[in-house]
């Protein structure tokens, strides 16, 4: 571990009692003096000075959101800051404050002062604070935000909850003598239990549970401590005190080194969030941040590597199996080696020697063989089997595990590496490499060093083959060097290389990383690449190991691309040693292919018995079919069983006529065999239609389709889809596939026909867009309604056809799209000014929430509130597009009094919301001119003071000015134009703010369809317990054949008992003058009296109920539309005139144009 020293910042003559990071690490908050400062944690530099202290501040903490923090000072306040750096509360303490902390999950703020301590949040308006019996020095939460530590004077720690409730008390045995100076909670997220760390001026540093028992036994400290600090991940400690330096401990109290030596004492220090930089508050005003640097200590040794962990504990990984094992030393570890059966730790004051219990390869039980207990101060540390190599800049020292140097030597230069390569017990040779360029070679039982190579730059890494022959060098710049040892002739070299290593099986095979690539070697071949980071560090046949970072992997690497190298120069022997490190069976494959074309026999036959062939025949004609003696393989893999190879070996040679003399006339399958290949290599030979026929007459159907199809041949596909059986479906699938290619809609449907495949006739009608063919089969076969329906009306909403769209969705069952496509032509209608199409799509927007209504129990009823109003604005639009076309086009064939019921109808049904499109402008204008014509002079001077309320278009102005004028000379009254009552005979108003309903009964009017006249109609309704199908029988249903004096006299008394008043005559008898509506009902009695000339029955569809209505004015000839239920009267010379003269003006909502 090294400490870097990042920047540093001094305060004279002032003391920094506090340190506190943003939670994100970009600010640090220092306590200095009367100031709080805030700091760039990254390079040091001042961001602003705050004020707001009257006296020294003591103690700062930052929430863990980051939204706020918090400052205490000797002069009893506490203030709050935001993350903005502004002052936003202040309260104080009747002492000066001590320590502050925030609750890591509340952001609740514990401030202590000498005497007490007090928990404040954002929700809260006071603060609550409880009296302590000494002063607290120190302060810090749970990570879980539930208990609140505090360090007093008297040596106790006081565990207290969220409401300041002590739960716990921790007295130490020093008391009074030794204060707790400062503690700490555990950030680890992997401990179980909280863990409280606390330093006291007793010089100790101890361990609590949240339980208050102690965790092993007190750290004796050489120092006064003053703080103690936790890396975030709860893995180190970080301490300083009188001692004036900060040092790093494990979590478990270990001290581990020193950070950095001040000049005064260290009284705050913090460790920057998740990171390895430290910062450190002095008393003579220094803040330092220092980086740590954590090397890499760790030792390998062909598949055992062992490496150091939390600093104090080795662990040795076997790379193949991935067994790990743990040894915990209790002390900083400074070495590892590794070698053989032997593993040596260098601790600070001793070497521990360890032992594999066995000498089983996969053994990973060590134990402890033997330990030197002196100290030793080395660069490098080696082991062998009897001793231990001790590097020291230029000095290497031998030493026996009893700790007797027995050997030395002195280099000439710094040693830069060192190496074990093995060698026999206490013999063993080691590979050094100085900076100089030298590279050595030293056996430990010899005081002499061999000098094998001399480069004129630093030497990086080193390794020797497995045969001692080669040596591979990393120079300073970067670059391998391969040599031979015995000529030192420079063989090759490669750049971009960091680490090398040989292959431990195979002598001319090295690995080497550079620049994020893994670079494998072979001989002199070209390097093979692949992406990698990290360093090469070993090469075990096929594995290679891997160090990235502090992560050792052992990855395994395919040796195909080396051994085809070697396969182009035709080196099979060597060919065969690479494959025998791990490649595919492909490959093993292809290594026998080229040797027997190689003529390398004895190679073919090592992969044959790898692959457990032991066939000397079979092997034999495998010879001869490659010397060119084909008759003489053919023989022989007859002989063998292996008559396919035989055939194999003459169609791949297009020897067709040998083939078929080999096979004969007894063997169908093989000669279907063969006539397939001779196909296929009709098809390679650009000769379609012949392996077209050839595949034919081996059955290879399939095939032959697919040739037939790629070239159109339609004719000839035709006739083998009408020679298959039906039940060959794949190739009949295969031919309708490329008849619907092709565009033979007609084949295809025979073809799917002749399958029987009902639904893929229908997808082929509907994706060519035969409807009437798709129309008629659904006729037979109703399931596959939705399958043509759906993209039948998808098709003609893409051609504009919306209307017959919404009647394709609404038979196909699609409801919600049916809706849409009518809410969407609706919309348009609206905005184009259509509103006699508006009308209608309302209208049938109207049935169609009917339809949903009558299936869907759950939207019944949001569709029945839908088809009222839809049906309420389909009447609208429908009136309104008379009077749009009066204002709007030069002439009108409307007569004055239909455009004034029509007027005076929308006005007194605009009562509340105006329907887009829909003018009030318009529609007062047109009531004005008509209202003057037909000496409604009252109610056209109302209307033209409501028109001067509304924004006129500039075509009106003069038009409406002049009538304004006019009718100011016209009497103040309505010359016997009148809206009567038929059920009450009350004269109503022409225009009614309360709607379209009488003012004194509020029976509703029921108007014409053509003249918009009130028509003598009284809606009543049914008793309970009278259906629909009972009524109907009540009501004589056909027209007596008496005189009309005869049927009203019957009809009004002669039907009724005396005792029985009729409900429509009574109500006439006395005026309501209510504000409720009143219907009314009828018995049974009634409905026989009743004559269906007087009853009109709206026979609504279910789950509407009917409607009944009937004629106070039987002489009156009313009709009534039997879809929509419009009903039209014809009493008055108005009617009779529309009827004669203007039949073009009734409009039936149902059908959507014009006609009687």
């Amino acid at each position: 571990m090294r400490a870097v020293l990042a920047w540093k910042e001094t305060f004279r003559e002032q003391c920094v009692y506090d340190l506190a990071f943003k939670p994100d690490g970009s600010q640090l908050i220092i306590a200095a003096g009367l100031r709080v400062l805030v700091y760039d944690a990254s390079d040091g530099a001042l961001i602003q000075p705050l004020k707001g202290h009257k006296d020294i501040v003591y103690c700062v903490a930052y929430a863990k959101d980051g939204k706020r923090f918090a400052s205490g000072s000797a002069d009893k306040s506490i203030i709050i800051w935001t993350s903005k750096l502004e002052g936003i509360l202040k309260y104080t303490h009747n002492d000066s404050i001590q320590c502050v902390a925030y609750n890591p999950v509340t952001h609740q703020l514990a401030s202590c002062s000498s005497g007490d301590f007090g928990l404040w949040s954002p929700e809260q308006k006071s603060v609550n604070k409880h009296k302590v019996s000494s002063k607290i020095t120190c302060c810090g939460w749970t990570n879980d935000g539930q208990y609140l530590a505090l360090g007093m004077m008297n040596g106790v720690v006081s565990i207290r909850n969220k409401n300041g409730e002590e739960k716990v008390k921790i007295e130490r045995p020093g008391g009074s003598s030794s204060p707790i100076w400062s503690i700490a909670w555990n950030p680890s997220k992997d401990e179980h239990n909280d863990i409280l760390a606390v330093a006291d001026w007793g010089q100790k540093l101890s361990f609590y549970q949240l339980s208050g028992k102690q965790i092993g036994k007190d750290r004796t400290l050489t120092y006064d401590p003053c703080c103690v600090s936790y890396f975030s991940r709860g893995e180190y400690i970080v301490m300083g005190g009188s001692d004036k330096q900060a040092s790093l401990y494990t979590r478990d109290g270990v001290r581990l080194g020193t950070i950095g030596e001040q000049n005064a004492w260290v009284w705050t220090c913090r460790v920057r969030p998740d990171t390895n930089f430290v910062v450190l508050g002095c008393q003579d005003g220094t803040v330092a941040c220092y980086q740590l640097i954590f090397s890499t200590v760790h030792g390998l040794y062909k598949d055992r590597y062992a490496y150091r962990d939390s600093m104090t504990d080795v662990i040795v990984q076997h790379l193949i199996t991935e067994q790990k094992v743990r040894i915990k030393c209790r002390e900083l570890v400074k070495k590892i080696a590794i070698y053989r059966n032997r593993l040596a730790i260098q601790l600070p004051e001793k070497i521990l020697i360890y032992e594999l219990f066995s000498d089983d390869s996969s053994d990973m039980k060590y134990h402890i063989k033997e330990k030197i207990c002196r100290k030793f101060e080395c660069n490098l540390l080696v082991v062998c089997s009897q001793h231990i190599i001790l590097c020291q800049e230029k000095r290497l020292q031998c030493l026996s595990f009893t700790s007797v140097r027995e050997k030395e030597w002195v280099m000439e230069s710094l040693i830069r590496y060192i190496k074990v390569i093995g060698g026999p017990p206490g013999r063993e040779g080691l590979l050094v490499g100085l900076k100089n360029g030298a590279i050595l070679k030293i056996f430990v039982d010899n005081p002499f060093p061999i000098t094998l190579l001399k480069l004129s730059t630093s030497v990086r890494c080193l390794d020797m083959s497995a045969s001692r022959n080669k040596l591979a060098v990393v120079d300073e710049h970067n670059t391998l060097l391969v040599y031979d040892i015995n000529s030192k002739e420079l063989l090759f070299q490669e750049p971009n290389a960091n680490s090398v290593a040989w292959n431990t099986q195979c002598e001319d095979m090295l690995c080497f990383s550079g620049n994020g690539y893994l670079n494998i070697k072979a001989s002199n071949f070209p390097v093979h690449q692949q992406k990698m980071q990290g360093f090469m560090v070993g090469y075990n046949g096929s594995k290679i190991f891997c160090l990235h970072i502090y992560l050792m992997s052992a990855v395994e690497v395919p040796q195909s691309a080396p051994m085809y190298q070697y396969l182009e120069r035709k080196m099979f022997k060597e060919a065969y040693q690479i494959a025998c490190l791990g490649v595919t069976d492909s490959d093993w494959r292809d290594l026998a292919t080229e040797a027997l074309e190689g003529l390398d026999f004895d190679t073919a036959k090592k992969e044959r018995k790898k692959r457990g062939e032991n066939d000397n025949e079979l092997f034999l004609a495998d010879v001869y079919a490659y010397q060119g003696k084909f008759h003489e393989a053919a023989k022989l893999y007859k002989r063998t069983g292996h008559e396919s190879r035989a055939l194999s070996m003459y169609t791949d040679l297009r020897m067709f006529e040998y083939a078929k003399d080999f096979v004969g006339a007894t063997d169908p399958k093989s000669s279907r065999i063969l006539m397939t290949k001779q196909a296929d290599w009709a098809k390679s030979s650009k000769e379609p239609r012949a392996a077209a026929e050839m595949y034919l007459s081996a059955g290879e159907h399939l095939k032959a389709i697919d040739i037939i199809g790629e070239h159109g041949w339609a004719d000839m596909l035709i006739d083998i889809a009408r020679k298959l059986d039906k039940a060959e479906r794949e190739p009949l699938a295969k031919c309708a596939l490329h008849f619907k290619r092709l565009k033979h809609h007609g084949y295809a449907s025979e073809t799917y026909s002749k399958m029987g495949d009902l639904k893929a006739l229908v997808h082929l009608h509907v994706e060519t867009r035969h409807w009437e063919e798709a129309f008629s089969l659904v006729e037979k076969h109703t399931q596959f309604k939705y399958d043509v329906f759906v993209p039948y009306a998808q098709w003609l909403a893409e051609n504009d056809r919306f209307e017959e769209a919404q009647k394709a969705f609404h038979k196909a069952g699609r409801q919600n799209e049916a809706v849409k496509v009518l809410e969407q032509l609706t919309h348009n209608a609206v905005v184009e000014n259509r509103f006699n199409d508006a009308g209608y799509y309302y209208w049938m927007l109207s049935m169609q929430c009917l339809d949903i209504a009558r299936g869907d129990e759950e939207q019944r009823d949001e569709m029945l509130k839908k088809f009222e109003r839809f049906q309420h604005l389909a009447e609208l639009y429908h009136v309104y597009r008379s009077i749009q076309r009066y204002t709007d086009e030069p002439f009108s064939s409307h007569m004055p009094e239909t455009l004034f019921n029509i007027c005076r109808f929308l006005l007194n049904n605009l009562t509340k919301n105006i329907p887009a499109g829909i003018s009030k402008v318009n529609t007062l204008y047109a009531l004005a001119k008509q209202s003057r014509k037909l000496g409604a002079y009252k109610l056209a001077r109302y209307s033209y003071e409501k028109l001067q309320e509304l924004h006129i278009p500039s075509r009106f102005h003069e038009s409406i000015e002049l009538g304004n004028l006019i009718i100011r000379s016209k009497p103040f009254h309505d010359n016997e134009v009148r809206m009567m009552c038929y059920r009450c005979s009350t004269n109503n108003p022409l225009l009614n703010n309360q709607g379209s309903v009488c003012i004194n009964c509020r029976q509703p009017f029921i108007y014409s369809a053509s003249s918009y006249e009130v028509l003598p109609l009284v809606q009543f309704y049914l008793e309970e317990g009278i259906i629909d199908e009972e009524a109907l029988s009540l009501i004589d249903l056909e027209v007596p054949h008496i005189d009309q004096r005869d049927l009203q006299a019957m009809r009004m008394d002669d039907g009724l008992d005396d005792a029985e008043e009729d409900p429509f005559t009574a109500k006439m008898s006395f005026e309501q003058g209510g504000s409720n509506f009143v219907p009314v009902k009828v018995n049974r009695s009634v409905l026989r009296s009743m004559s269906r000339r007087d009853v009109l029955i709206k026979r609504w569809p279910r789950p509407l109920k009917w409607e009944y209505f009937r004629s106070l004015l039987p002489d009156v000839s009313i009709t009534m539309c039997p879809t929509c239920f419009k009903p039209y009267g014809h009493f008055s010379l108005l009617s009779q005139v529309l009827l004669t003269f203007y039949p073009g003006q009734l409009l039936c909502l149902c059908v959507g144009h014009y006609g009687v």
